[in-house]
């Protein structure tokens, strides 16, 4: 997905009313990890729709949040910020899915990996270097 668009995030196949612990992670440029998590309760049919499910407290963020996973990332380092030089080459977004709340994850149930892109495919990015003026062009 680009970056700027909204992410729809799903967990299928829990048991139902079962508490789990989202955790999304990624590392900038220079390799610096990144990380937020949230708790959850599934559905009575085991399903988890974070547009549907508020995170509960204790992790990073509570509320209904469907894109708190992602604008809750903070840098393990004090005073990092994710910054984005290449915008040719995506953002690789982990998400995993760990069984019940606490200080320590418990088993991990799921996994999966998920680009988050900067340009849309057919864009071109056209470096300008004109006198002193520099900037980049896209196009179209």
């Amino acid at each position: 997905s680009l970056f700027d668009e909204p992410l729809a995030i799903a967990v299928q196949g829990l048991g139902p009313r079962q508490q789990v612990t989202l955790r999304t992670s990624l590392r900038d440029e220079t390799g610096e990890l990144f990380q937020a998590s949230a708790h959850y309760q599934a559905a009575d049919d085991g399903e988890l729709d974070l547009a549907r499910s508020p995170a509960l407290p204790g992790g990073s963020f509570s509320g209904l949040e469907p894109m708190g996973l992602l604008w809750a990332l903070q840098p393990q380092k004090p005073f990092w910020r994710l910054v984005k030089r290449d915008v040719q080459s995506p953002f690789l977004l982990q998400l995993e899915v760990f069984e019940g709340h606490g200080e320590r994850p418990g088993r991990l149930l799921a996994q999966a990996q998920h680009e988050r892109a900067f340009l849309r495919d057919g864009v071109r990015r056209v470096p300008v270097r004109e006198g002193r003026i520099r900037a980049t062009l896209f196009l179209p």
